[in-house]
């Protein structure tokens, strides 16, 4: 069986944090978090490495990555574009940002033809998280069955700000079976809440969330062409809209199409929302380093 391909999202603006945090230094020589990563998706059995980006960082992304994954792992890359006639919409629509999560392993149809799973560039995620969804695209992955890593929520939090969640709800089987989008989670005297229209609504530690680390194969890819066409319709006068990948699974779970096994883990998530984060990833960093899970010179 061929190998699964990881899909890493690198195309965002990072607005917040004011700069490209995709291909930041953080480690000893300047390893980027993305490094990390594909370090350990390569232990863990991943076969490709495609980077989802927008043409312009073409030139940055070869140029740190290229040549130390030469003859480790196959690359490849996919252009995150504002062109929607190849979803047959003939009309420009103006926009600062692209479309969110769910267009940009979309725009990867024609590149990936195996079991993928899909992470943010500027994560951190672990050995562990890799090595669970390698296992599971290898022996469980269908049309009918994908997979989210589900990240306890109080594993996940930033000391600088709030952060986005969403915020999985499971059945006794462990599948998801709703998705919420938290917009603005934080802890708060000793707890953990979410805010909305003002009202602060507490969550537990222990609760599931989803940090955009996902399992699918490419059948999911016709079911996400037309949410997506159908998406741009109905936003086609919202500059803001953004077409996320739990839009995708909510549409699969309640019209009985797939399920979503949530692989559970006790790692803690670290990554860079603000730039105050950066010191923080990098303390963490070193900590791993020391503790000998990952050597000081990465590659």
């Amino acid at each position: 069986m061929k190998k699964p391909t990881l899909l890493i999202l690198a195309a965002g603006m990072a607005s917040r944090y004011g700069s490209m945090k995709q291909i930041d230094g953080f480690g000893p020589n300047g390893e980027t978090i993305i490094d990390y990563s594909i370090h350990d998706a390569i232990k863990a059995g991943f076969g490709k490495i495609t980077f989802i980006i927008r043409e312009e960082f073409l030139d940055n992304f070869k140029s740190i990555f290229d040549a130390k994954l030469a003859g480790k792992v196959e690359t490849d890359y996919v252009f995150q574009t504002f062109d929607l006639k190849k979803y047959g919409i003939d009309k420009e629509i103006e926009r600062a940002k692209p479309w969110g999560t769910g267009h940009a392993i979309l725009e990867a149809q024609n590149q990936v033809h195996e079991p993928f799973c899909v992470i943010n560039a500027d994560d951190y995620y672990g050995y562990e998280a890799f090595k669970s969804m390698v296992d599971f695209l290898t022996t469980e992955a269908s049309a009918k069955r994908y997979a989210i890593v589900g990240y306890k929520i109080g594993n996940t939090l930033s000391e600088n700000g709030s952060v986005s969640r969403g915020v999985c709800q499971t059945d006794a089987d462990g599948n998801m079976t709703e998705i919420a989008e938290r917009t603005k989670v934080y802890p708060k005297n000793g707890g953990i809440v979410f805010e909305e229209d003002g009202v602060e609504t507490s969550l537990e530690a222990s609760t599931p969330v989803s940090m955009n680390f996902w399992g699918f194969t490419p059948d999911v890819f016709p079911v996400t062409e037309k949410l997506f066409v159908d998406f741009v319709h109905k936003n086609q006068d919202n500059p803001k809209a953004e077409f996320f990948i739990p839009l995708i699974a909510d549409y699969l779970i309640k019209n009985n199409i797939a399920s979503f096994k949530v692989i559970p883990t006790d790692a803690k998530w670290f990554g860079v929302t603000y730039k105050e984060d950066k010191e923080i990833v990098q303390d963490n960093i070193n900590k791993l380093i020391e503790s000998g899970v990952y050597p000081s010179k990465l590659w």
